[in-house]
């Protein structure tokens, strides 16, 4: 098959090319930075170089495939992250229809149908042909986010005096304290990009008629104080804990990171539907396959990354 991947060499979009080149089929990775095309090429793959934001390009890209994987990457630059989502979606549904793609894997989010700015799934109700929406749990990857944090201070959270610049280093990596409002005791579901990338690699190859499709991706369930502590013991820090805020709380740190405030919202929004359980008790009621990949295993990963750094 010839299989279109959007999102460059990605968590999720590399392993994806990786498991599609091993099973035999010809694959183009879409991506905006030139300096990828050498790396995206070595992979066996064909560099595809432009904006998801040109709907020529995506169309002109998509011509002749067999199945399109098509994600919309967050952007913290954006002032309305609703909008931007909201266009580059319209902009993939054009492309899909015009190209006249017959499988579609569109990425999007666990929490999707409760969150306003997040619930793009709609747009693609009425495009003829068979597509799959997946929506998976929390990344795994998300923790890399708080390195700097537990090398630093040695917990994810804690210190309320400190919560806004914590807040920051939440989205920017910086120094400071990670902290949220979902957290502490809260039970979520966490996912490895890998075995979200396996399951949409089963769902690329799938021939079904025209069709809309959910399909939710997790790896293991448990508090995020329990994921807290598995990620501390890999990196001798065992006592880490995973500070809850409130979602005032926590809109008044983004605003004083001096996000956009449309954007500071819809973070708060997203994970106040994983804080309220709402998006674990949509996960259950789909009853999916965990993935193999646990957070022990991830444990493992994140140390090594750890004691580079």
């Amino acid at each position: 098959m010839k299989i279109i991947v959007t999102g460059s060499l990605g968590n999720i979009s590399k392993p994806l090319t990786e498991i599609l080149i091993a099973q035999g089929h010809t694959v183009t990775v879409v991506s905006s930075d030139a300096k990828k095309s050498a790396a995206i090429e070595k992979l066996g793959a064909t560099a595809a170089i432009g904006s998801i934001a040109d709907v020529a390009f995506l169309t002109q890209t998509f011509k002749g495939a067999d199945a399109v994987y098509a994600m919309i990457p967050l952007s913290f630059t954006e002032p309305d992250l609703g909008e931007y989502m909201h266009r580059i979606a319209l902009n993939y549904k054009q492309a899909l229809t015009e190209a006249n793609i017959k499988r579609i894997v569109l990425l999007s989010g666990w929490a999707a149908d409760l969150v306003k700015a997040e619930n793009l799934e709609y747009l693609f109700d009425g495009i003829q042909t068979s597509i799959t929406i997946m929506r998976p749990a929390a990344f795994y990857t998300n923790f890399y986010q708080s390195m700097d944090l537990i090398k630093g201070k040695g917990f994810i959270g804690k210190f309320l005096t400190l919560r806004y610049s914590g807040l920051w280093a939440l989205l920017t990596g910086k120094t400071g304290l990670l902290m949220g409002n979902y957290g502490g005791e809260d039970q979520i579901v966490f996912v490895s990009p890998t075995d979200i990338a396996e399951a949409v690699a089963e769902e690329l190859l799938l021939q079904s008629p025209a069709q809309r499709s959910i399909r939710y991706v997790g790896s293991e369930e448990m508090t995020c104080n329990e994921a807290a502590k598995i990620i501390g013991t890999a990196v001798g820090k065992p006592w880490l804990k995973w500070v809850l805020l409130s979602d005032k709380e926590m809109l008044q740190g983004l605003k004083m990171a001096k996000l956009p405030e449309k954007l500071a919202e819809t973070l708060v929004e997203m994970q106040a539907a994983m804080h309220s359980g709402k998006t674990l008790e949509n996960f259950h009621k789909n009853s999916p396959k965990m993935g193999r990949i646990k957070m022990v295993d991830f444990a493992k990963e994140f140390a090594e990354a750890y004691h580079k750094k």
